[in-house]
């Protein structure tokens, strides 16, 4: 049996600022990844940088990343269930980056001129020379503030580049190990 216990959530409770969370979370190192979906509704594939992956069960094999609601990736991924997630390597700043812009260009155009490879269970996109890759199917939807968690199912999992260095965000900005 599962129980949930809702916090109080009194109307003039005190919160942090945006910038006063933004600048404790900066503290924190994360591994920086690619999430992929193949949108078969137009033939697209769409991509975008998160350094919210984190794994949450062993058994069964979980995954959970956060996307921004009302994004184009959120949307998709209300509609398509399978998408993947490809653990980035150190060497790959720029494609992070390029991911994570604001205003960028088409997705299509990023892919064409990224190596990947399609993902078997998934059809998505797993970029080549990445330190890792998942591949997952959507088990839960959870809304959370202006973010949507998706809870996933770890369908396939490999590791390509088994002896490489992740490439890391911290304190606003991409850093290496060491």
């Amino acid at each position: 049996m599962r129980y949930v216990y809702p916090s109080p959530q009194p109307d003039a409770a005190p919160h942090a600022t945006p910038d006063e969370f933004r600048a404790a979370l900066s503290q924190l190192a994360a591994g920086v990844s690619l999430v992929t979906v193949h949108d078969p509704e137009d033939g697209e594939d769409i991509g975008m940088t998160a350094t919210s992956f984190l794994s949450v069960s062993l058994e069964p094999p979980l995954v959970l990343i956060s996307v921004r609601e009302d994004s184009r990736m959120d949307e998709v991924l209300s509609r398509v269930d399978t998408w993947a997630v490809s653990v980035l390597a150190e060497g790959q700043k720029t494609l992070g980056s390029r991911f994570a812009m604001k205003g960028r260009l088409s997705d299509r155009l990023l892919f064409g001129d990224t190596p990947h490879r399609r993902g078997p269970q998934t059809g998505a996109p797993l970029i080549e020379g990445a330190l890792a890759a998942v591949e997952c199917r959507t088990e839960q939807r959870i809304p959370a503030g202006d973010h949507t968690l998706l809870v996933g199912r770890v369908l396939e999992a490999t590791v390509p580049a088994p002896g490489g260095r992740p490439l890391l965000y911290f304190r606003g900005g991409y850093r290496t190990l060491g």
